[in-house]
């Protein structure tokens, strides 16, 4: 008698042992972490560079769900177009969190839209990691607590522009800052207004002549008088700012007005984007340049951390998959993937073990417990978040631009010149279509 109870005690055990497990099991399986990530894939922006974003973003989230459970959670990603439209794009935000339940949203391309969106997320007490869009004014006196930025701000673009024109004044144009004419112009919406400011407190700091300081709607169809005030204040160099079709647009009606000048200098977006901005030029987009984070593929190997080498390769590898034939790797991917990563490996983690889950006020801990230093990240710089008292509250304060030039169609890094691939070809040679040699 004394053996059959035992018996059926042990029996009843394991079966409560078993029922245990599988509970515990289902239960880890429950634990999930949505993301939510809004791009634009049709429309204007599409083309003009939130599609390469998108891939880049896309890209790491992929890798990552199939490495398997982050601390216990499995990562779901849901995707959004915004479809090159404010309203859209707020539309979709606010669906991703109400109806789909996102844990975060990620992404955005456009300024335009970053600013609306910050705004909601951090009502609905939501996390929003920006890998991309880039005007100071989503972040500038708001003093957000779950809005995060790893990317460079649109007045460091505009900064290191005029820095790098006031420094090869003398020794390329053979005048001194102060005689140099510099004409701005740029879309009038966030983005391009928050570069524009960046430029103007540039070329004033270093005394620069600001001959030209024009906004124009991107959307515009004819953009020829904005063309005629260039012809007439005769820049030694233009700092331009723009999307894809209205860089096309302006570019295609200064050379049917012959519109010269000593170079331009695109800042972001659509001069990102090679193979669309070679478009414009009928095939080469030679010696022009782009101000915008390095490249993942260009940054120097010695000045970033080795263990990153490989996350690199993995990305271009699945770019190559992806865009196959594209005659460079655009800037815009590795910006998408490095921003993720860092993400994934210093932020969410920290959240599920030091702050105990996934809510936003977990992940805004562990974002601010983020100290990467510089060569920590894919793109060269560190991270390190301005806290909540800063009038700069989630901006990345170590992130910064660089500035490439597009030579024999292939890009290298002119500036600064502690990561100069190549000196500065500026003003441009003698014959180019736009050169006033």
């Amino acid at each position: 008698m004394m053996r059959v109870s035992l018996a059926r005690f042990a029996g009843g055990t394991l079966a409560a042992v078993a029922a245990l497990a599988l509970a515990a099991s289902a239960h880890a399986q429950d634990k999930k972490f949505k993301i939510g990530v809004i791009f634009d894939l049709t429309g204007p922006l599409a083309g003009g560079g939130s599609e390469l974003q998108y891939l880049g973003v896309k890209i790491m989230n992929d890798y990552f769900i199939k490495q398997g459970p982050i601390e216990g959670y499995t990562i779901e990603a849901v995707y959004a177009d915004a479809q090159s439209k404010p309203d859209v794009a707020i539309n979709e935000a606010v669906r991703l969190m109400e109806q789909d339940k996102v844990d975060m949203i990620a992404g955005i391309y456009s300024s335009a839209q970053c600013v609306p969106i910050a705004s909601r997320v951090e009502q609905n007490k939501k996390f929003l990691w920006l890998t991309t869009c880039i005007s100071t004014g989503v972040v500038e006196d708001k003093h957000y607590k779950y809005v995060f930025r790893p990317q460079a701000s649109g007045q460091q673009y505009g900064l290191t522009t005029t820095d790098m024109v006031a420094s090869i004044a003398k020794s390329n144009f053979g005048k001194e800052p102060k005689d140099m004419r510099i004409a701005i112009i740029h879309e009038d919406g966030a983005y391009g207004v928050d570069v524009a400011k960046g430029n103007v407190l540039g070329a004033k700091k270093a005394g620069m002549q600001i001959v030209m300081d024009e906004g124009y709607s991107a959307t515009a169809p004819d953009l020829s008088a904005l063309v005629t005030k260039l012809k007439r204040a005769k820049p030694d160099v233009v700092l331009h700012t723009g999307y894809n079709p209205d860089i096309s647009l302006i570019l295609r009606q200064s050379r049917e007005q012959g519109f010269k000048t000593g170079g331009i200098v695109g800042q972001g977006a659509g001069y990102g984007v090679y193979e669309k901005l070679a478009e414009s030029l009928g095939g080469h987009a030679e010696y022009f340049f782009n101000t915008d984070p390095v490249s993942i593929w260009l940054a120097n190997p010695k000045a970033i951390d080795p263990s990153l080498a490989p996350m690199v390769k993995m990305v271009g590898e699945e770019f190559d998959k992806l865009k196959p034939g594209q005659t460079i790797r655009s800037a815009h991917v590795g910006i998408g993937a490095s921003n993720m990563y860092v993400f994934f490996t210093k932020v969410l983690p920290v959240a599920i073990k030091k702050y105990g889950g996934v809510d936003a006020e977990a992940l805004r801990k562990a974002a601010l417990d983020v100290d990467i230093p510089e060569g920590g990240t894919m793109l060269g710089f560190g991270v390190k978040f301005a806290p909540s008292e800063s009038n700069i509250a989630g901006q990345n304060e170590r992130s910064y631009p660089v500035v490439i030039q597009y030579i024999g169609d292939k890009p290298y890094v002119v500036w600064p010149k502690s990561l100069a691939q190549r000196d500065v070809v500026l003003p441009w040679p003698a014959g180019m279509t736009y050169s006033y040699k």
